[in-house]
């Protein structure tokens, strides 16, 4: 089949890797009018992606970018010692094969193990999506697919032509990602403030020219734009004045021409994810909110799940409803979890922060051999995400497997 995926970030190039490998013509379209390799946030792989990562033959170039962040430090409000903790023993719990990777250094690696059998169509995007298939464009003329997968993120702009609004749920809290110089963050850390409602951290890693500031606050919900810049950093600064001097000066860079993100944490609701010719995947069909519920393994795994069921069967309507079958019950687990972090991650009280800190200090004072048996015990709380299960299609008859 020729298959149109929209969107080149993160599902997008999965996809598109595994519907190759199966026999499909696969282009992709992106709004970018280059591969986004600038900005962005640290993002997690569990088991299930590093699994899925390996079948690509991509996991050596994941494990050699990864951030290798290894201890943090974290300064309460109002107080004049940082409480530290060791956040490989923290991950070694949560999970048995895990990797913290920059987003935009995933992407180009799903990307260049793609782009030799995958068309790929930079600067546009899709204007309307006909019920035969046929498919309009900003900029290049209509062509026809047989079906249309939306890979392009949380405000997916297919989700908005085929669906129309779906249901949403704002978790209460803000994320934003500000580009800084590299030698404010250190290699091997994450250090930052926390106060009631708001936390900013500044991490580094060795291959980065730059260094990241990460801000997390709870706020009901705000009114802006998702492509107002201007505003998102207004908000930003009203969010977090006051709360550290360090913290005032890594917003002084929100005055430069530097990377940056902004956006609410919002989980999707709706638990259908196709409509005739068109599927979503990712953070367009399922985001369980960014930074809390393991976004980036779940779209990896969903991408996987999407191919190899198209894979089984030349009907693409009962491959759509195994799919959601599928992925429905983890998408389920995925937002139950992301609410709970949410919560914990982002504390709304003096009481709630003093819990954070000592619990993270705590945790990581006990030995790794008594803290992943006492994670284990529990396959819905941290343990979740190892705890997705990874179909081989290959062996169900999907096309030629991948080597």
């Amino acid at each position: 089949m020729r298959i149109l995926v929209s969107g080149a970030s993160v599902a997008g190039p999965v996809l598109a890797f595994w519907l190759t490998r199966y026999g499909h013509e696969v282009t992709v379209v992106e709004r970018s009018p280059v591969l986004r390799k600038t900005g962005g946030h640290a993002v997690d792989l569990f088991k299930p992606a590093m699994d899925i990562s390996e079948r690509m033959g991509v996991l050596d170039r994941v494990e050699a970018l990864a951030t290798g962040t290894t201890r943090l430090s974290f300064l309460r409000e109002g107080k004049r010692t940082p409480i530290t903790g060791d956040v490989t023993k923290i991950f070694a719990a949560a999970s048995d094969r895990h990797v913290e990777i920059m987003r935009d250094d995933l992407s180009e690696i799903y990307y260049d193990a793609t782009r030799a059998d995958v068309e790929y169509v930079f600067g546009d995007s899709i204007t309307a999506i006909g019920e035969d298939g046929e498919v309009t464009f900003e900029a290049a003329p209509p062509r026809r697919f047989d079906l249309v997968i939306g890979a392009d993120g949380l405000h997916s702009n297919v989700r908005r032509l085929v669906f129309g609004e779906v249901e949403k749920a704002f978790v209460g809290a803000y994320l934003a990602v500000l580009s800084v110089p590299r030698e404010i963050g250190d290699p091997g850390a994450m250090t930052g403030h926390i106060g009631p409602g708001r936390m900013a951290a500044v991490y580094g890693a060795r291959h980065l020219d730059d260094a990241r500031a990460l801000f997390l606050f709870r706020s009901g919900e705000l009114a802006y734009h998702h492509r107002d810049v201007a505003r998102q950093k207004q908000l930003l600064r009203e969010a977090f004045a006051d709360l550290n001097p360090q913290v005032d000066g890594w917003m002084r860079y929100l005055d430069d021409d530097r990377a940056f993100y902004f956006d609410s944490i919002t989980q999707l609701r709706e638990d259908t994810w196709s409509r005739g010719r068109v599927a979503l995947a990712g953070d367009a069909a399922y985001c369980p909110g960014p930074a809390i519920g393991g976004s980036t393994s779940l779209a990896v795994l969903g991408a996987y799940v999407l191919a190899g069921e198209l894979s089984q069967s030349g009907d693409h309507s009962a491959a759509f409803a195994r799919y959601e079958h599928e992925m429905r019950p983890i998408v389920h687990d995925s937002r139950a979890f992301a609410l709970g972090v949410a919560k914990t991650l982002i504390p709304a009280t003096k009481a709630g922060v003093w819990g954070l800190t000592r619990g993270m200090q705590l945790v990581t004072t006990l030995p790794s051999w008594l803290l992943r048996p006492l994670a284990k015990l529990n396959s819905k709380g941290v343990r979740m995400h190892d705890s997705f299960p990874v179909r081989d299609y290959g062996r169900q008859g999907a096309g030629t497997p991948a080597p």
